[in-house]
């Protein structure tokens, strides 16, 4: 069998389909269905259930996809080594960012990772948690920027900085005059929050449940997956909202003096740089981690903090 063929047997197993599979793969649809037929004879074992639609793996055939993953990724792992031993630190790198952290932090790095390292060809997506999870342990992410403990086996995670949370506070709420606020001045009931699936939303649920409310003080209920829809209903007078610490730097001057600032320790969500533990492109994973610390090390000072865990 060859590398070639396990890579075809990978994509029919993730894409339960040989049509899409070879598309995937950029061969026509005989041509992979041939070659898993060869394995398969080889082996003298059926690794699909082509009975089933979608296809589905055979108990045998699901260890065998367990062990082709291995085999991919060590033979990868060859020309990491070669790339590594000559100091060339170029190809391509796919990286997956949080929605919540894209929009700030990518334009606080992107510039100067592309200059030090031209042949580095970035493929960027935004992608909430669970999608980034999926695809790092299929292979279509090389790393990822989001935020953690997650406490994946498979997946390594590496601090880049700590973010506090912000409140963000309009003039005719109770707690406005005052000029640090703690976590049991917020009501979850008036909390504007971003739409389910974003782990910063989590990050609030998780820090405000002792607080919840006990009758809704609007006659309405909005999720957004935008900042800045919550901070346009906010100054509406519409409820509080909580943002990033990086976030806030980009705002309008008017707007920053609605910020209030937790008492120490301030709550804050931690920021990693997520990636397999394969440790495959290893050398381009730590240039990324160097620029990206070197630029936030300036912007966040902060030290007297308390971790809100991101998942549920």
């Amino acid at each position: 069998m060859t590398i070639t063929q396990l890579h075809y047997v990978l994509a029919v197993a993730e894409h339960k389909n040989f049509t899409l599979a070879a598309e995937k793969c950029f061969v026509t649809q005989p041509t992979l269905s041939m070659q898993i037929q060869k394995i398969e004879e080889e082996l003298g074992i059926q690794i699909f259930d082509r009975s089933k639609k979608p296809i589905q793996l055979t108990d045998i055939g699901l260890k065998i996809v367990t062990q082709a993953k291995n085999i991919v990724n060590e033979a990868n792992r060859i020309k990491d080594i070669v790339d590594q031993q000559k100091g060339f630190i170029g190809g391509d790198f796919r990286l997956g960012i949080i929605p919540t952290i894209m929009p700030t932090l990518l334009p606080m790095f992107l510039n100067n990772f592309i200059k030090k390292y031209p042949k580095v060809n970035l493929i960027i997506e935004e992608l909430n948690t669970d999608e980034i999870i999926i695809k790092l342990k299929n292979g279509h992410l090389d790393a990822a920027i989001a935020a953690t403990p997650l406490q994946e086996e498979k997946i390594k995670e590496v601090v880049l900085f700590y973010e506090p949370f912000v409140a963000y506070i309009p003039e005719s709420h109770a707690v406005f005059e005052k000029k640090e606020i703690e976590v049991s001045d917020l009501v979850l009931d008036e909390i504007l929050l971003l739409q389910d699936g974003h782990c910063f939303r989590d990050g609030i649920l998780n820090l405000c449940k002792n607080n919840p409310g006990t009758v809704d003080k609007f006659n309405f209920h909005i999720e957004s997956g935008s900042f800045e829809t919550l901070i346009k209903l906010a100054n509406e007078g519409l409820g509080t909202t909580l943002l990033p610490y990086l976030h806030t730097l980009d705002l309008k001057e008017k707007d920053k003096g609605k910020l209030k600032h937790f008492k120490d320790p301030k709550p804050a969500r931690e920021v990693s740089l997520i990636y397999p533990k394969n440790e495959l492109k290893i050398h381009i994973i730590d240039a990324l981690r160097h620029v990206i610390t070197g630029v936030v090390r300036g912007a966040i000072a902060f030290q007297d903090i308390q971790i809100i865990s991101p998942k549920k």
